[in-house]
Parts: C-alpha cells; sequence; structure tokens
C-alpha cells in the first residue's frame, strides 16, 4: 500500500446519501449502480476526461461509521455544465493511501477490500476517498477496481 499525493479533480455524476449502519450502504449503493448502468448515466455527462467510472465517498458527517454522500459519476475538465439530475463535485488535492480490489465484483470483492480498509491503523482524513473503474475492471468476474483513501 503506497500512499501518493493527488491532485484536485472534478466529477460529475449521481448521488445517494447513506451510511454504513445496517448494511443501508450495500443496499443504497447497489442501486445507485444498478439506475447508472440502466439508464446510461455515463453517456450523458458532458466533458468527460476519461470513460472510468469513479465511486467517491465524501462529506462524512465523522467516519465511515456515520452517514456520508457516494456519488457514482466520471472525472470532468469542469462543473460548469451540470445536467439536470446530476450533481458535481471537487475532490480536494491530497495525500491517498492505495489499496487494490481484485476478483469478482458481484461476489463483493471490493466490499471484502473496504472491510480491510475499515480494519487498518491508518489516518484517515474522511475528505474524500474514491474507486476507480477502469479497464482493469471491465470484466467484472475478474477485475481489479483501485481504492484511494485520503490520508492526513
Amino acid at each position: 500500500m503506497k500512499t501518493e499525493p493527488t491532485a484536485a479533480f472534478h466529477i460529475i455524476g449521481i448521488a445517494v446519501r447513506t451510511t454504513n449502519e445496517n448494511q443501508q450502504a450495500a443496499t443504497d449503493i447497489g442501486k445507485l449502480w444498478q439506475r447508472f448502468m440502466s439508464e446510461g448515466i455515463a453517456a450523458n455527462i458532458p466533458n468527460k476526461i476519461s470513460d472510468s467510472i469513479y465511486c467517491i465517498y465524501t462529506d462524512y458527517e465523522k467516519d465511515y461509521t456515520k452517514p456520508y454522500t457516494a456519488i457514482l459519476g466520471c472525472a470532468v475538465s469542469g462543473l460548469t455544465d451540470i445536467p439536470e439530475g446530476m450533481t458535481g463535485k471537487t475532490i480536494p488535492a491530497g495525500h491517498y493511501q492505495q489499496f487494490t480490489a481484485e476478483g469478482n465484483i458481484f461476489q463483493g470483492a471490493v466490499a471484502d477490500a473496504w472491510v480491510k480498509i475499515w480494519n487498518t491503523d491508518i489516518d484517515r482524513a474522511y475528505t474524500a476517498d474514491f474507486e476507480v473503474y477502469d479497464e482493469r475492471a471491465q470484466d467484472p468476474e475478474n477485475a481489479i477496481v483501485a481504492i484511494f483513501i485520503a490520508v492526513q
């Protein structure tokens, strides 16, 4: 696990406010993914800088045990053109510790990686954390997903 500086970037997508309590996030984020894919949200995001899909975790009430916002979308060149029903957010520059989830997404590979992250003693910043679904995640049964955790 390496820590690297990351420049600020912009995201446009769809969002949900959720919590990890009582497995609520698994339900809410699952529905967010279903909507994102079934409605072709990525195709309607203007000014994309790549086809990678980002799942951002931000606006933490306190830490991962309290409510936060999940945004599913794409990185964009700016936030001047946000379609109706979508949200835009600037992810702040900072230092991020990178983790990797490997395996079948449908069988919990990413969720398992998050359980490991929650059980580490890294000094998290709780500004914004994110997953990147790039070309390595095209095969969901053999995916590689990068997870970036903001650290102090």
